[in-house]
């Protein structure tokens, strides 16, 4: 099938070249001449495991192009995804300006029947405004469907190569066809292919990705709870995730959530409620929660050290918002280490992948190590911030001999309380006092 995809972010490259992957002519379209001859060379802007050898089997192949020219692309194609960016707007809205500016130069570009696919994250009735401005532009036959994406970052690949579920917003059964065709060998294992309306489709999104924050600041509330009662986070966390009713994903206390879709979701979604006259506390504390989780983790550092932090240098392990990713966007780490240096620490971080991002971030406030346990010399304590698999099981013994303390504060709760205290450690983690610390927040 002839595809094109406007848009070469993170869904978009990731779509596009899944696509090109099952046999499909793609077209991916992006105002970025720089970026595009980087693509076309297998040089990608992003970390996504498997997704640069993705795009120079299927570049060397041709099924995967790239060219800024948006309305040759158009021409060639019946099926054309929109995955521009949306970003948040100061009121918690998504800006939807770049969806808006694309459905006009695809109606000014169309030739002949087109499927519309909106594959950003837009809120319920983007694409009756997509198909309205597109009518201003055209005469000729389209369809505008949803086609919400749910990727995980560090495993979209597979999540687009597999899918647990493909959900299809249409309102036209000719349209419904040609997206179940171009689905179909993605799903010859059996996972469904949801048709529903169009609203359903986009709202579902929000709702998916709202409900697992909801998850996620619940398990911190009962994890700081566990904290102040003397419980053990972990071990509630394991006797509620054997209730098949429950489930064991997003329920790992910690940091909170942070990337491109969680935090923003939440709030597109509760600025949706609010216009729309809904009452949102369930949502709204999710958020606050979420911001708070943070502040927790910050007053367990002042707690130990005193507020002033002049002379102190903490070891950062982990600037991403999670593993397999070098996406920085609403990561607990900026927050944390903007608190640090607000208060004289120093900083020596280290990351596998999100140094380049780092850089826009902080510049040169703080020192970029070329190794974990670089990061860990002359530092009086250890921060675990993102629960990397190379951070799982270290070297506690080198870890002891290069920091001026043996102190961690573990924001995963990745390591085992009793064996580091058994060490020497003084060990502060999540939901479970190894410091008879009191939180004040």
């Amino acid at each position: 099938m002839k595809v094109c995809v406007i848009g070469t972010g993170y869904v978009g490259l990731v779509a596009g070249t899944c696509l090109a992957e099952m046999g499909n002519d793609v077209i991916c379209v992006d105002k970025d001449i720089e970026k595009l001859e980087k693509l076309e060379q297998g040089i990608i802007p992003i970390y996504e495991p498997g997704l640069d050898e993705l795009i120079k089997v299927n570049v060397s192949e041709g099924r995967l192009t790239f060219t800024n020219n948006l309305a040759d692309a158009v021409q060639k194609s019946l099926v054309c995804f929109i995955a521009v960016g949306t970003p948040q707007g100061e009121d918690g809205s998504a800006d939807l300006q770049y969806v808006y500016d694309v459905a006009k130069s695809i109606g000014q570009s169309i030739n002949g029947y087109k499927v519309i696919v909106d594959k950003s994250t837009v809120p319920v009735g983007t694409a009756q405004k997509v198909t309205e401005i597109i009518k201003t532009q055209t005469n000729e036959e389209f369809d505008v469907v949803s086609n919400p994406e749910f990727l995980k970052q560090g495993a979209a690949v597979d999540d687009f190569l597999k899918p647990d579920r493909v959900v299809i917003g249409s309102d036209s059964q000719r349209a419904t066809e040609i997206m179940q065709e171009l689905y179909a060998p993605f799903l010859r294992t059996g996972n469904p292919v949801i048709i529903m309306d169009v609203k359903s489709a986009e709202m579902t999104k929000y709702a998916a990705n709202s409900f697992l924050a909801v998850k996620i600041s619940y398990a911190n509330e009962i994890a700081n709870i566990c904290e102040k009662v003397g419980a053990d986070a972990e071990m509630v966390r394991i006797g509620m995730c054997s209730d098949k009713r429950i489930g064991s994903q997003f329920l790992f206390p910690g940091l909170g959530y942070g990337g491109s879709c969680f935090p923003k979701d939440v709030k597109a979604l509760l600025k949706t409620a609010k216009d729309n006259g809904c009452d949102y506390q369930l949502l709204q504390s999710a958020d606050d929660v979420n911001k708070k989780q943070r502040q927790i983790f910050i007053k367990k550092i002042l707690n130990y050290y005193g507020e002033n932090l002049s002379g102190k240098t903490f070891a950062v392990w982990g600037l991403a918002f999670k593993p397999k990713t070098n996406d920085m966007r609403e990561a607990p780490a900026i927050t944390i280490i903007n608190a640090l240096l607000e208060r004289g620490a120093k900083i020596q971080a280290y990351d596998p992948k999100a140094f380049d991002c780092a850089k826009m971030i902080f510049n040169d406030k703080i020192t970029y190590s070329k190794s974990s346990y670089e990061a860990l010399e002359n530092a009086d304590s250890l921060l675990l911030l993102t629960e990397w698999n190379e951070f799982r099981r270290p070297d506690f013994d080198r870890i002891k001999s290069l920091l001026k303390q043996p102190v961690i504060f573990d924001g995963r709760n990745q390591y085992n309380a009793k064996r580091l205290i058994e060490k020497g450690f003084d060990y502060i983690c999540i939901g479970k006092n190894t410091q008879k610390q009191k939180c004040t927040i």
